[in-house]
């Protein structure tokens, strides 16, 4: 395999370690493009590179100007690949500008922005009859009075722009179990001025009938690589991201996904939820990432590909060599795991015992590994000085606990 061809990773953040050991193993160089200095990911031993730039909170001129000088002093025209909805959009919406420097897959224009979006998701599964939750977006509390009114519950209220709520709120999604709830709730987070919020049926069910589809998509729309499994515990507990997951093949997953992504014309990496709801027996779409997800390198198959490598084959001119699936290998972020075990430990959902088997067959965390040990050290340091500093300013609470979630965020 070809490997000379540098890789670029723009605000790697928490994905960067995986990203740059998967394929820094291989021999790729990697350069990270870093937003926050202190992030844990910028100390991997696999980047041959790192450096800070913001693209969010710099102009699309400065940013243009750094990615085109770092382009030029690579050996090769470098693979480059978005870790967040933003920096996603940002390469969607200035593609034509920066395909002079690098590659990466080329979408349809508009389709990134409707993917990462709830609304225009679930416009596009009406659209192609993909099964999706019912969902209503309310554009006032008038909107929200006439649910109360008929709708059923418990629901999700749900950010439309999840990096938007995140930012000013601190979270991305709660269950709410009655109309006084969703009253109180749609007051204090909505911003009338240009409304976020959407209110979605609440598909029973525990976090094992969530599914997962990873896969890569050539210039024609065709998955060379994909991979299904279920997330067997979440981060926050019950509505969050996979922090425990298992390979598992979906031939009914997998092929709902490649139709939907071949009437769109969809390419490059795909990271996409379903959740099964035993009411219909449908496998409802939950949520479309057109770009690399934090699970990726749960779905690697016996061959050792997975979809960074899959992409970065393809997009160099060589073949994506796939093995088999590998049913039963787990996948683990383990201080957000730990988290959620205790949420789940506390509800009567896990006992001790089963805690502890549930990690045989793990083959892979977020951030341990031993031949680059670094991230993880310096994630550890960055906890304890955290809690010192929440001990010492008279804070101090028990557990990993969701601020800490958003502390730790801000420095990737």
């Amino acid at each position: 395999m070809k490997t000379t061809t540098p890789a670029v990773v723009i605000a790697p953040g928490i994905l960067g370690t995986t990203i740059a050991r998967s394929l820094g193993r291989l021999g790729v160089p990697m350069i990270g493009v870093f937003s926050n200095a202190r992030s844990p990911s910028r100390r991997s031993r696999y980047w041959t590179k790192t450096y800070v730039w913001d693209v969010q909170a710099s102009s699309a001129e400065l940013s243009f100007a750094f990615l085109s000088s770092l382009a030029r002093d690579a050996p090769d025209k470098p693979v480059l690949l978005s870790t967040d909805d933003d920096t996603c959009l940002f390469i969607a919406r200035h593609a034509r500008i920066l395909r002079e420097w690098y590659r990466f897959p080329d979408q349809p224009e508009g389709l990134p922005e409707h993917l990462s979006s709830k609304r225009g998701m679930y416009q596009l599964c009406e659209q192609h009859g993909i099964p999706t939750a019912a969902t209503v977006f309310p554009d006032s509390l008038a909107d929200v009075e006439a649910y109360i009114t008929s709708g059923a519950f418990p629901v999700m209220l749900k950010a439309i722009d999840t990096q938007a709520l995140q930012r000013r709120a601190g979270l991305r999604m709660m269950v709410v179990e009655d109309g006084d709830s969703l009253r109180h709730w749609y007051t204090e987070l909505e911003t009338p001025e240009s409304p976020n919020l959407m209110i979605q049926e609440l598909i029973p069910g525990d976090s094992s009938a969530v599914w997962m589809f990873n896969g890569y998509f050539d210039a024609d729309s065709r998955c060379l690589f994909g991979m299904t499994g279920q997330k067997l515990r979440q981060y926050p507990a019950y509505t969050g991201a996979t922090s425990l997951g298992v390979c598992m093949p979906n031939s009914r997953v997998s092929d709902l996904t490649m139709r939907f992504m071949a009437d769109l014309e969809y390419r490059g990496i795909l990271d996409i939820g379903y959740k099964y709801d035993i009411r219909t027996g449908e496998y409802k779409l939950l949520d479309v990432n057109p770009r690399i997800g934090a699970t990726f390198r749960l779905f690697v198959d016996s061959a050792g590909m997975d979809v960074a490598r899959a992409m970065y084959c393809d997009l160099t001119g060589q073949a994506v060599v796939t093995g088999q699936h590998i049913a039963g290998r787990k996948w683990m972020s383990e201080a957000f795991d730990v988290a959620s075990s205790w949420r789940y430990y506390r509800d009567g959902k896990i006992s001790f015992r089963r805690w502890l088997t549930s990690f045989r067959g793990v083959k892979e965390g977020m951030w341990f590994a031993s031949d680059d040990p670094a991230p993880l050290i310096s994630l550890l340091g960055y906890g304890i000085r955290h809690f010192s500093r929440r001990r010492f300013s008279g804070t101090a609470q028990g557990g990993f606990t969701e601020s800490h979630e958003q502390s730790l965020a801000a420095t990737q």
